[in-house]
């Protein structure tokens, strides 16, 4: 069960007041009904919210931990009442119920899945209700916040700027009560949820699934999905609060100035071609005697390929003739493993085929590739405990598992490659 936003409100109301009298006031509701609110999340999250006494009541630890994440949900709203004001043409910001937290939960997330899907039908079924109800919903909604939320088109209903910016601090805000349950649950020593990773290419062969299973193993009532796409993709995911964080290749704090980084290791591409290959029997190769060569490459404009192709333009050399382009490593590793192509690319990523000994990796050494891997977060997230476990794991793993993957790199003194010395473990961070 999760907490609905209306009853949230009657528990910060109470938590602020220090009295379902107070609060009822504060709130022009009857007393008796935000008396039920709070029974009501009680019996939702199995835990007692205050204690109660004769002069009011007081917040318990449970309680506590709740109004965190009850504020967080509460900012969200207010930064959504912002935005859609200065969206409408510099209007006044309207006290829709929405913005107050006082609005039902199924016309929220009727909204939330409108702009996903924006098909009326399809979330009408989703939902259980019929589609005259939905566009009633938006409506009223549109009424109460003073702008138009959705495009009427033939391709579906499409957000407006409003419509966009209104749906981000919803899915923010629905995060938030979804973790608000998990931050409590493990005050009771159980840690249970999903922890959703946007995995990218780097992590995916080793680190990521070992640590998954360890974690998972550790904790029966965990559980973890992963969502493959680019990093673009990964971070819209992210700053909605449909994924938790992102794991793979670091990108420059301008490009996601919103985004926080942490650093678990170096990495650096290496050019592979299959066993048995004329190259791999050379004691030297330099990147000039692979002229003449064809590839296999990531898609143009992705970062393994930019970075290789700028490590040959500062060297004077042609771009390599690429004959088959994908970002697919499953293409990858069959082609390498099949013919006589070439491909740059981590050696994270060909792991197995390594260890196996069905690739080879030439002895060229490509310094100027080197990147950072680590996880990627929103900077002003607060992780909820089960992620927060998968992301300690995978700090804790990443020096043994990253430095097997590169134990055979080359570089221009013939020397490992270093990595990023760090404690294990993640520092904590602030509600």
């Amino acid at each position: 069960m999760r907490p609905e936003l209306r009853h949230l409100r009657a528990f910060l109301a109470v938590a602020e007041q220090g009295s379902a009298h107070r609060a009822g006031l504060a709130l022009f509701r009857a007393q008796s009904a935000v008396s039920r609110s709070i029974r009501k999340l009680e019996g939702e999250l199995g835990v007692e919210l205050f204690e109660r006494r004769a002069r009011g009541m007081l917040l318990t630890e449970y309680g506590k931990a709740l109004l965190v994440r009850a504020r967080r949900v509460q900012a969200e709203l207010k930064l959504a009442r912002a935005e859609i004001a200065s969206l409408a043409s510099g209007r006044d910001e309207r006290n829709a119920a929405i913005f107050s937290m006082l609005t039902h939960e199924r016309r929220v997330r009727a909204i939330v899945a409108l702009a996903e899907q924006q098909h009326m039908p399809t979330v009408a079924r989703s939902l259980g209700v019929t589609q005259p109800a939905i566009s009633m919903a938006v409506r009223q909604l549109e009424d109460s916040v003073g702008t138009l939320l959705f495009q009427r088109t033939a391709r579906g209903m499409i957000p407006t700027l409003a419509g966009a910016a209104l749906v981000l601090h919803l899915k923010r805000a629905l995060a938030e009560v979804r973790h608000a349950a998990a931050d409590i649950d493990a005050l009771r020593g159980q840690t249970r949820g999903t922890v959703t990773v946007g995995a990218l290419p780097l992590c995916r062969t080793r680190l990521l699934p070992e640590a998954a299973a360890a974690i998972v193993a550790a904790h029966p009532g965990l559980r973890v999905a992963t969502l493959e796409g680019s990093f673009e993709a990964l971070a819209a995911g992210l700053r909605a609060g449909d994924i938790d964080f992102v794991l793979g290749a670091l990108r420059a704090p301008a490009v996601a100035p919103d985004l926080e980084g942490i650093a678990l290791a170096r990495d650096r591409l290496a050019i592979f071609v299959r066993r048995g290959h004329r190259l791999a029997r050379r004691s030297r190769v330099t990147l000039a005697d692979l002229a003449n060569e064809r590839w296999v490459l990531s898609r143009a404009s992705t970062p393994n390929r930019l970075l290789f192709e700028r490590a040959l333009a500062e060297r004077g050399l042609a771009p390599p003739n690429v004959v088959i382009e994908t970002s697919d490593l499953a293409v990858v590793r069959g082609v390498v493993t099949s013919s006589d192509l070439l491909t740059a690319t981590s050696a994270r990523q060909l792991a197995y085929e390594i260890e196996a000994g069905l690739v080879a990796r030439l002895p060229v050494a490509l310094p100027e590739t080197e990147r950072m891997i680590g996880i990627t977060r929103r900077a002003d997230a607060l992780t909820w405990p089960g992620a927060r476990l998968l992301m300690d794991e995978l700090a804790r793993r990443a020096p043994d598992v990253l430095d097997a993957l590169d134990g055979t790199d080359y570089d221009e003194a013939g020397s490992l490659p270093r990595h990023v010395p760090r404690q294990a473990g993640l520092a904590p961070e602030r509600p």
